[in-house]
């Protein structure tokens, strides 16, 4: 195993979920080598069946393994490229004495730990890193002296993206905050903000008799007044609602992020909205991961197939409710919305049945986001066609995937990525709605 690299080389060994979290990790570490033991593919051997994101990016793996096997992978390692290192599949390693005292179990991550420990001290000359996204591991490894770390490659440098949404700026001119409102815009040269805005960035000007909500518009290169819109029996109540409805009910905004605690209204604006642009769009879907409760998967829940996705559904469904009693079940806009059920114009489903299908002429809405992978995010709006708009929505202090954290979940390193982009818009939601008392909850608890 042994090669000659330059000193500041490193050799990276990599644990089973980082191959799951992003099939294409052995080509994020530039010069440096990647191991993988032997044990890691025993346990992508148990992935590969499923049509879950995990099997996915198994057969995945697996599939660019088989176009670099050989020989060299199993002695002295094959190289992945130019400027690129060498993989390298070690067999497994026998533990040392300190293993042997601290972990009594002969399980694939104690495998993992003697392979890194061997490799560290063959090449005592380079740095050896564990690159695991289970924290327990990277703890066990650390307790053995051997660095490790998360894998690093789609995590964003700011944590704290997804809350930039809104610019508040108080003594603004009342001079233009009356333009604004007599004539609807002022030219971003006009608008004395200091810095230029990114696409589609949302103002709140205060002066010192009066204010305006704002958003700039980059395809103008204009400061446009945004006024509070009702959408099919919807209001604002805040200035992020108005936002949010804003980005929602704007034709040329194709994606929207919208994030927040619990009972902000995410997912109850996005609905209001898609449901009053009906007409604009041939279908509205709505779906949302489905993230088993204390590790316990499906199969776990009594009934078929429909009554076990049923309860992850609920909250959709509560939501379209809300919607539907704040209407007279007489009433055009209450016959509609079980017009649309009925014709399958508007389908509350799990995200795994979306995924696959070409999305044309859609309004798409993807709830509790921020428990999926950057790679699953992608997959997603890659499969938007002519017309479709998407949204997703979420609470970064709810994720529920043990390997996912507020750096590396998928809607913020969307968030991270587009906006700077024209079709992006982003809002970030901050003061409840749902009640005092939840409100309260949220804040304390």
């Amino acid at each position: 195993m042994k090669t000659k690299k330059p000193v500041n080389s490193k050799i990276f060994v990599l644990d089973t979920n980082v191959i799951l979290h992003d099939h294409t990790c052995i080509y994020q570490f530039k010069d440096n080598d990647i191991i993988i033991p032997l044990t890691v593919l025993e346990e992508l051997d148990k992935f590969k069946r499923g049509n879950d994101p995990i099997n996915f990016q198994a057969r995945e793996f697996v599939r660019i393994l088989d176009g670099i096997v050989g020989e060299k992978l199993f002695n002295g390692g094959i190289q992945l490229g130019e400027g690129l290192g060498k993989l390298i599949i070690a067999t497994g390693k026998p533990f040392t004495d300190a293993m042997k005292q601290s972990f009594k179990e002969d399980i694939p991550d104690h495998r993992i730990l003697a392979v890194a420990e061997f490799i560290k001290n063959e090449h005592a000359d380079r740095s050896t890193i564990l690159v695991s996204k289970d924290i327990n591991l990277r703890m066990k490894a650390k307790s053995l002296g051997l660095m490790s770390e998360d894998y690093q490659n789609d995590k964003i440098k700011d944590p704290q993206v997804f809350e930039k949404s809104i610019t508040e700026l108080e003594s603004y001119e009342d001079q233009l905050i009356e333009r604004l409102y007599d004539e609807g815009s002022i030219a971003i040269a006009d608008s004395s903000l200091k810095e230029k805005p990114v696409p589609n960035e949302y103002f709140i000007l205060k002066g010192n008799k009066s204010s305006v909500l704002a958003r700039f518009d980059s395809n103008s290169q204009r400061v446009v007044r945004v006024e509070k819109k009702v959408a099919y029996g919807i209001k604002p109540r805040n200035a992020e609602q108005t936002f949010s409805l804003n980005s929602l009910l704007n034709p040329d905004i194709k994606l929207v992020s919208l994030t927040g605690k619990a009972g902000t209204g995410k997912t109850l604006l996005a609905l209001a909205a898609a449901l009053e642009q009906n007409k604009q769009y041939e279908q509205i879907l709505l779906a949302r991961p489905i993230v088993a409760l204390s590790n316990r998967d499906l199969g776990y829940l009594p009934g078929d197939a429909t009554e076990k996705i049923s309860p992850y559904m609920q909250p959709l469904f509560d939501n379209l409710s809300v919607i539907k009693h704040a209407f007279n079940p007489r009433s055009q806009e209450y016959q509609k919305i079980e017009e649309l059920l009925k014709e399958e114009r508007l389908i509350i489903t799990p995200l795994a049945y979306i995924r696959g299908r070409s999305l044309s002429n859609a309004f798409f809405i993807v709830d509790e986001a921020q428990n999926l992978t950057p790679h699953e995010i992608k997959t997603i709006i890659t499969r938007a066609g002519e017309g479709t708009k998407m949204v997703f929505t979420g609470d970064m202090q709810q994720i529920d995937s043990p390997y996912l954290d507020m750096k590396s979940n998928g809607l913020a390193y969307m968030t991270d990525k587009m906006r700077s982009q024209d079709l992006f818009s982003h809002v970030n939601l901050v003061k409840g709605e749902r009640s005092y008392l939840a409100e309260l909850a949220s804040d304390l608890l």
